[in-house]
């Protein structure tokens, strides 16, 4: 097994152990201490893609992570004894093309470890932020309308058609909460993203078959960051999906690591579009 099976796999088995008890790892039903996403408080930026997911289902107190190097420069030590979670990066490799002769660049999957900032003594770290929930609300408002996606309201389903290119959401006093109805808004967000005038995903699938079972991943995914990003405590829609998403990381490991990866264009993509419409 190589280098970038190895790690794959280690995640994959990590987030299959969560979704065989019935919980998606990625989501949490309690508050961190810190900025409601992994974040790197000495490099000054959040964790994304796969390591996203990797450190969210983490049994961590903080949403702070550091390696060992990084304490050390701020004054810092990680406690004796700890044991740190590995995060991935991907290098580029210089190799030669065999039918052409070229040099061309691969990009090799390569790790490191980090650790909790609860692990770590004498690490400085931010004052926490209050939460307000008129404010939160008020900023998933602006956010989902800054995309100008096609939304249309009534019924009891949440759905995107990709044919007609609309968002279907029951109204907001329908949900159980607002938290609710702005999670559900932004899973089906999400899946509208992939649209071909957009970042262009395959939505051939159907019902219980794997790529429908991939885009919802992928969608649930890019759903967690979103609602990480805009601070949003909300039930995603995991609960129907568990039995497919495990066939799907069965089938092939390294399908984490993809399905993370389109996620985190989902949040580059829909910061990058509300920045536009602000500017």
């Amino acid at each position: 097994m190589n280098s970038k099976q190895s790690i794959a796999q280690t995640i994959t088995d990590n987030v299959i152990k969560s979704l065989e008890s019935g919980v998606a790892p990625w989501v949490k039903p309690w508050h961190n201490r810190g900025v409601d996403a992994p974040y790197n408080p000495v490099a000054k930026r959040y964790y994304n893609g796969i390591n996203f997911v990797q450190l969210s289902m983490m049994p961590a107190s903080t949403d702070y992570w550091v390696t060992y190097k990084q304490a050390q420069s701020v004054g810092a030590q990680v406690r004796k004894g700890s044991v740190g979670v590995p995060v991935v990066y991907f290098s580029p490799l210089e190799v030669t093309d065999k039918v052409t002769g070229d040099a061309k660049k691969i990009p090799m999957l390569k790790h490191y470890t980090v650790f909790n900032a609860d692990q770590v003594d004498g690490l400085e770290l931010p004052a926490p932020a209050e939460r307000n929930m008129n404010e939160t609300i008020a900023s998933c408002e602006e956010f989902i309308k800054a995309q100008r996606a096609r939304i249309q309201f009534g019924g009891n389903r949440a759905f995107y058609v990709p044919s007609m290119d609309y968002i279907q959401l029951p109204g907001l006093d329908q949900f159980k909460s607002s938290a609710d109805y702005y999670s559900t808004a932004l899973h089906e967000l999400s899946h509208w993203t992939g649209h071909e005038s957009r970042l262009n995903r395959d939505f051939s699938g159907r019902f219980g078959n794997e790529a429908y079972a991939f885009e919802e991943l992928v969608a649930e995914l890019g759903s967690a960051m979103l609602c990480a990003h805009l601070k949003l405590d909300g039930q995603l829609q995991h609960t129907s999906y568990i039995a497919n998403w495990l066939k799907v990381l069965r089938d092939d490991p390294k399908n984490i690591l993809k399905a993370s990866a389109l996620a985190q264009k989902i949040l580059d993509y829909t910061i990058k579009t509300e920045e536009a419409e602000e500017a």
